[in-house]
């Protein structure tokens, strides 16, 4: 199982290996913990859910692609090799353009609900491990 070399080993972990485990978009799989952080890998195109989270920051990491994150007084540009961090508490709503798949690293607490306390048909409640 050449997926699961991560747990409980110190080995490297080959991200464009696990970006080809799975194809689901706006389903995040966990490849990683660190304290009581999770290191999650996602695809994503379109528009998500506008959504915060009360209690947790979240950081976003463009590996391939172009994320507009949107907030509700502006939109940022995340271009690839780029991160942002949005802080806890404001309403944001990932995104993009033009058909384009975008594959994305995130870094947050275990505890951070996928959709904060907004339930929506996109919303994931279990992150697999890969």
């Amino acid at each position: 199982m050449g997926g699961l070399n991560y747990w409980g080993k110190m080995k490297p972990i080959n991200l464009k290996e696990k970006y080809q485990l799975f194809s689901k978009q706006w389903h995040p799989h966990q490849i990683a913990v660190v304290d009581d952080m999770q290191i999650l890998l996602a695809k994503i195109q379109g528009e998500f859910v506008w959504h915060s989270h009360q209690d947790e920051d979240e950081l976003f990491q463009v590996v391939k692609g172009t994320l507009y994150m949107q907030f509700r007084d502006r939109t940022e540009v995340v271009k690839k090799g780029e991160i942002i961090v949005v802080p806890k508490g404001v309403e944001h709503c990932p995104s993009t353009r033009n058909g384009e798949e975008v594959h994305l690293l995130l870094f947050e607490k275990l505890s951070t609900a996928h959709t904060g306390t907004t339930q929506h048909e996109m919303t994931q409640s279990h992150y697999p491990k890969i």
